[in-house]
């Protein structure tokens, strides 16, 4: 039953070809919604899909255990629409089809993730953002529209300004807890066939911020991001969409980005290549050797070592002492005292840096996180692989930290926070509104119990 509000309807593709697609998606849609109806359990249920996850992978994760529902086939792009610069596709779509679908009629997404096989559904689901972000904001501030099923087999039709908005905005930053999206409608923009990016170099977090804070008021390049090798050497790599380069870079096989950003003063690339000029890894590649990187770097992008890790978990990955792989958002005005803080109790480079524009005070974060909150520039600081050393718990370590800076951690790798502390974080009030709705029985489970407690095999 599909429970569109009244007062919208939903967003339609308007070809032949479109409406095609769309009609065998509501065969998917309904096959799914039929096995929830009729699913007489209330055990949890996760995913099954056909791209590798981009959560961290976790040894004794309960989603390895977990009865399945069958997403494998929700992976089509149903319609690019041109005129209305948008497009309407399932969920599973990786990033790396999208955009060769939407290059090819000159528009790409607002803001495309840095890793190919990244899902559209993911970037909504776990917060995704890269270059553009300093303008648009995430992934999922670009979208307009996200069809749901509920874990009762509802279909909800949810968007900013129907009956179902709150269950729009809490499917950000979900990680998959209020139900299952099953179609997303996003906004596209203009594309040019080339990139042209220059490496702007600073000696100091002064003279880095400065610049950051010109460019985004200025609005004066298309991208924005930046590879912080120490507190002393800082790269911020701006750029734009251009007709014509005299030469194109790519990073996917024998040459690594972050280390271009410390040798050259610039770069071009075919469009394509620079959204994933990070696929092997943003700052932790793999292989890390040139030689290893000669031999198998062709065959090892994103996808594969993430396979790998999930298949062999077991003889991999140490639950105990895990390596520290996080993003961290924090206000712009707090970034040089958690720089300086960074280098004296963490000590690991290089960081990457991505400014990060607030267009929405995102209802999946408590009432009491906005207040007093002045800032409209973010900015994520992300680190890659770090040895964690001693006895610390650096993961908690960064948990405490960020909350006195009035920042916040995303929950794709390991969370160690006590369930009182969390929700005085995460807008608990706001998530049990919408699970009324999508899940009263919690078969997803709620945000805590799936990121803090199930991941870690509790």
């Amino acid at each position: 039953m599909d429970k569109t509000s009244s007062a919208e309807k939903p967003i339609r593709p308007y070809t032949p070809e479109g409406i095609r697609q769309d009609e065998k998606h509501a065969r998917k849609v309904a096959r799914v919604a039929d096995q929830l109806r009729n699913r007489r359990s209330t055990a949890p249920l996760s995913r099954q899909k056909r791209v590798v996850s981009h959560q961290v992978p976790k040894v004794h994760d309960k989603k390895h255990t977990d009865e399945k529902v069958n997403l494998l086939d929700f992976d089509e792009v149903i319609e690019i629409d041109v005129d209305r610069r948008i497009c309407i596709a399932e969920p599973g779509v990786p990033f790396c089809k999208l955009v060769d679908k939407t290059l090819a009629v000159g528009l790409v997404p607002i803001v495309v993730p840095e890793l190919k096989t990244i899902t559209i559904g993911g970037a909504v689901a776990g917060c995704s953002i890269e270059s553009m972000s300093f303008q648009h904001g995430g992934f999922h501030d670009t979208c307009l529209e996200y069809e749901i099923i509920t874990a009762s087999g509802d279909v909800l039709t949810c968007t900013p300004g129907n009956d179902h908005a709150l269950i729009f905005q809490m499917m950000h930053g979900s990680f998959g807890t209020v139900g299952i999206l099953s179609r997303l409608v996003f906004r596209l923009i203009p594309a040019k066939r080339y990139v042209h990016i220059t490496h702007e170099k600073h000696t100091s977090i002064d003279s880095y911020l400065e610049s950051i804070r010109s460019h985004y008021e200025r609005k004066d390049v298309e991208f924005m991001d930046g590879i912080i090798h120490s507190n002393t050497q800082l790269t911020l790599c701006v750029g734009d969409f251009v007709d014509e380069a005299p030469y194109t870079n790519r990073y996917d096989w024998l040459k690594v980005y972050y280390q271009s950003t410390a040798k050259r003063s610039e770069d071009y690339f075919e469009t394509p290549h620079y959204f994933f000029r990070y696929d092997q890894g943003v700052t932790n590649v793999h292989p890390k050797s040139f030689l290893g990187r000669l031999l198998l770097g062709k065959f090892l992008g994103s996808s594969e070592i993430l396979r790998i890790a999930e298949k062999a978990r077991w003889l991999l990955l140490n639950d105990e002492r895990p390596d520290v792989t996080v993003d961290t958002f924090l206000p712009f005005s707090r970034l040089k005292e958690f720089l300086l803080w960074y280098e004296k109790d963490f000590g690991h480079f290089p960081l990457w840096c991505v400014p990060y524009r607030r267009v929405h005070d995102y209802e999946w974060l408590a009432d009491g996180f906005w207040k007093g909150f002045d800032d409209e520039l973010m900015v994520d600081i992300a680190i890659y692989g770090m040895r964690q050393k001693g006895d610390t718990n650096y993961y908690r370590l960064m948990e405490t930290k960020l909350q006195e800076l009035h920042g916040i951690k995303t929950l794709i790798s390991y969370n160690y926070y006590p369930e009182e502390e969390f929700w005085q974080i995460f807008n608990r009030p706001n998530f049990d509104k919408v699970k009324a709705i999508t899940d009263p029985n919690n078969i997803f489970r709620n945000l805590y119990e799936k990121t803090c407690r199930a991941s870690m095999g509790q």
